[in-house]
């Protein structure tokens, strides 16, 4: 028996809109109206926490103000365990990646881990555009002693440093191999 094109044409389409439902419908169900466009992602080894930004102007700048209550609120929600976070061993390799719409403005992520020679922080993207993805780097390099390290990932034009857009924060606790 053979199918025709029409049919599997039709069997295509079904799957398609099918597929859209579901999306269409965890999106309603976790109370967002639809899928974000920004959203970072924090990669640990061979697992991912996603999460949407921190702070965000609704796609315009966030004011001085703004940015300086984003780090508090930042702060303390580091410090009440908050945050979207990952367990990590210094073997782990971790990455940051974004959605394209943050990409394709401009970003930038670190930690606030990483030797004292580069000023107690760890570049895991500097100024990337158009790239989402920072890559893997060793979690060794990245981590700090407190045992809690903060990796920041912000949304800024590279021409505009101080023209921030969203900011998203994650939390790495290391745990003993």
């Amino acid at each position: 028996m053979s199918l025709s094109t029409r049919v599997i044409a039709a069997v295509g389409a079904v799957v398609v809109i099918g597929a859209g439902t579901v999306g269409g419908s965890i999106a309603y169900a976790t109370g967002q109206t639809a899928p974000s466009d920004h959203r970072a992602t924090l990669t640990v080894g061979t697992s991912s926490t996603e999460a949407e930004p921190f702070c965000f102007n609704d796609g315009k700048p966030l004011t001085d103000q703004q940015q300086e209550d984003c780090q508090d609120k930042a702060s303390k929600a580091l410090d009440e365990g908050r945050l979207p976070k990952s367990d990590v061993v210094a073997s782990d390799r971790i990455g940051v990646g974004v959605t394209p719409t943050v990409s394709d403005r401009g970003w930038w992520a670190n930690t606030n881990g990483g030797q004292t020679s580069q000023g107690g922080r760890f570049i895991l993207a500097s100024s990337a555009k158009g790239s989402t993805f920072s890559g893997m780097v060793p979690a060794s390099k990245a981590l700090n002693a407190s045992g809690k390290t903060l990796i920041t990932v912000v949304e800024a034009d590279p021409k505009q440093p101080d023209a921030i857009y969203g900011v998203w924060y994650f939390q790495l606790n290391t745990k003993d191999a």
